[in-house]
């Protein structure tokens, strides 16, 4: 299990606002290069993103389906990643310090990566989460200026 932590400079219902459009997905999540359909109803439980992982031309179809939804502050995904395997994914809303302190967690849970996970890969999957977590506020924020 890989968590990562981070101070968002926006509301909850702002970082909220991102996770709920599907059609963000890739543009915070690492790894994923574009949203082929979001089911109408995302982020209800049970709805899907259909994306595909990878750079063109070598990409795999994927998805990831919604486990848990408490809208403004909780999301569980269940992120399907071949050949990898599937992860868990829970992103924790908490306003803090007029912003939000978003809380990631992700679970290896079936396929390869359950089964070799290890310190090593568990410190690739903290810094593929610190980006994810970096590009998910940059959108929240709606910056005007580049920071580090």
């Amino acid at each position: 299990m890989a968590t990562v932590e981070r101070h968002v400079s926006a509301e909850p219902a702002a970082v909220w606002a991102v996770l709920a459009d599907g059609w963000a997905y890739s543009n915070w999540v690492v790894g994923a290069s574009h949203v082929r359909a979001v089911e109408a109803a995302w982020p209800a439980v049970g709805t899907r993103i259909h994306h595909a992982q990878g750079n063109w031309p070598v990409t795999l179809d994927d998805e990831a389906v919604v486990e848990q939804s408490e809208p403004g502050r909780r999301l569980v995904l269940l992120a399907k990643g071949r050949p990898l395997g599937s992860a868990r994914v829970e992103v924790v809303l908490h306003p803090a310090d007029g912003g939000t302190r978003v809380v990631f967690t992700e679970t290896p849970v079936s396929g390869p990566g359950s089964w070799l996970h290890n310190p090593v890969s568990e410190a690739v999957l903290v810094k593929r989460n610190v980006e994810a977590l970096s590009r998910l506020a940059a959108i929240a924020e709606r910056r005007t200026t580049p920071q580090d």
